[in-house]
């Protein structure tokens, strides 16, 4: 028996005057998704600047916001989506999480107060398809009632055992799935792992050398302890159309360390990662944005291979059909990239 819905009613309304479910997600960029706190005031003073600086503002409702400061973050996140024009910077909200007992208002307020504001609402600790379903139901309802003439999308947060294990069926869930990203502390801590750190490496992950003809010293090489769960992430969203991202990295002193797995999470396939601290996002934007040596090399495949076929030699190097596909990735993204960023767009030549 089949636990996902038919072909035909994948796409239609889940209530009646809800807005049509979009059948390809909207083209954005999204680099770094950037969390602030929306009832501190004196980080809504900065937001107009903060607004052309990043491509995402997330008003943080969950983690790391106090017990009794909760509605004031609500209230603060309502106030700031009406208040501020946000034009091509996406607008999103991390709601807390389904089992808690803010989750449900963060929802309906939300959507009531702002709901033809917010792009996409985050949730966390995701475990599997029907987490998602009862988030779509409630979205789609509230959408009906208070007329809200997009559908909001929704984001899954990666960050227990269980949700890893199902990632494919969260991916599945519905049309109204906007990406993933990966949550390293909870994840840390629903698989045991010993680590206090949020995200990056661990020194004590990693391989040794062979020992030295000499009995010196062995090298240790340390290793990602995300690489596996980042892979899955990626593989499950490209699956569905979706966007992977990595999440949050602690250390905001340790800025060569957060590029590191910014950069490892961008090779692997991730559109951006999370800025939790000011100092991180022109990190996300060099790393997520891509090398105009790069683009500049992928626009000559292009060229030279207008139609995507065939096979030709540039600078030694033999292009086919698969390279033609990773330069169109790259080009693709530099377009978009260039759209909202004039310095890349000069960079690139755009």
């Amino acid at each position: 028996m089949s636990v996902t819905r038919t072909p035909a009613k994948h796409f239609a309304p889940l209530a009646i005057g809800a807005p049509e479910p979009y059948r390809v997600l909207p083209v954005r960029i999204e680099r770094m998704i950037h969390f602030i706190p929306p009832h501190n005031e004196k980080i809504r003073a900065k937001l107009k600047d903060t607004i052309k600086q990043v491509d995402v503002v997330l008003g943080n409702l969950e983690d790391a916001i106090a017990v009794g400061e909760k509605e004031q973050a609500r209230a603060g996140f309502v106030s700031m989506a009406n208040e501020f024009d946000f034009g091509q910077t996406g607008l999103w909200t991390r709601i807390n999480c389904l089992n808690s007992p803010w989750m449900l208002e963060d929802v309906t307020q939300i959507v009531e107060h702002a709901g033809n504001k917010v792009d996409v609402i985050m949730l966390p600790k995701v475990e599997g398809p029907w987490d998602i379903h009862y988030l779509d139901q409630l979205l789609a309802q509230l959408e009906a009632k208070h007329k809200v003439a997009r559908p909001i999308l929704i984001h899954a947060i990666l960050e227990t055992a269980e949700g890893v294990k199902n990632v494919e069926a969260i991916a599945a869930a519905s049309p109204r799935m906007h990406g993933m990203s990966l949550g390293p502390a909870d994840l840390a801590a629903s698989r045991g792992m010993k680590t206090t750190r949020v995200g990056g490496g661990h020194p004590d992950y990693g391989v040794l050398a062979d020992p030295a003809a000499d009995g010196g010293p062995r090298a240790h090489y340390q290793q990602d302890l995300w690489h596996y769960t980042v892979g899955k992430m990626v593989d499950a969203c490209l699956s569905y159309g979706l966007k992977p991202f990595y999440g949050p990295f602690g250390d905001f002193a340790d800025s060569a360390a957060c590029e590191a797995q910014f950069r490892n999470a961008f090779l692997q396939g991730c559109l951006g990662a999370w800025s939790l601290h000011p100092s991180q996002i022109e990190i996300a934007k060099r790393v997520f944005s891509p090398d105009p040596k790069e683009v500049a090399f992928a626009r000559r495949i292009l060229e030279a291979m207008p139609d995507g076929t065939g096979a030709v030699m540039i600078d030694g190097k033999m292009q086919d059909d698969a390279t033609w596909k990773q330069a169109k990735v790259i080009v693709d993204l530099a377009r978009l990239v260039a759209s909202k960023d004039p310095e890349r767009a000069a960079a690139y030549g755009f």
